[in-house]
């Protein structure tokens, strides 16, 4: 078995909407033969709360506008580490760096296909560890400046 027509489209769709919001690392499974729920998983990440929330948004508002699709589960927009996107067809994750390093689904899923996704969306691999460089060296400057 493998995911539909539909679950492509819809991942798709999200995986250009998380690359418009400057999504990080953002990669897509056909999970259709190893579970009975849904077809696909789409997994992206930022680096701060803020930025999860509005990849979410615009993930559902292009969704819902473009494919005439609501999420039929909304979870973790509270503290908006990790949020999860429920469209039956697939599910989408958006966790803040942390979380996506700590619990690492890419382990749990690596056996499943992966999704080719646009262009945009593969250019989002690496940009975690990227942005977590730039970050490490504006913390030992700002470390250097304060001595």
């Amino acid at each position: 078995m493998t995911a539909t027509d539909r679950s492509l489209e819809l991942i798709t769709t999200a995986a250009q909407a998380a690359a418009d919001k400057l999504a990080h690392d953002v990669i897509a499974y056909d999970v259709s033969d190893v579970l009975s729920i849904t077809d696909a998983f789409l997994v992206a990440s930022a680096p701060n709360d803020r930025q999860v929330k509005s990849i979410v948004d615009e993930i559902e508002e292009r969704l819902s506008k473009e494919l005439g699709v609501k999420p039929v589960r909304r979870e973790g927009d509270r503290e908006a580490r990790w949020i999860l996107l429920d469209y039956i067809d697939i599910v989408v994750h958006v966790q803040h760096s942390e979380e996506r390093v700590f619990y690492a689904l890419e382990r749990l899923w690596k056996d499943c296909p992966e999704i080719d996704l646009p262009a945009d969306a593969k250019a989002t691999r690496g940009k975690a560890e990227e942005h977590a460089k730039v970050q490490a060296e504006e913390d030992t400057a700002d470390f250097g400046e304060l001595r």
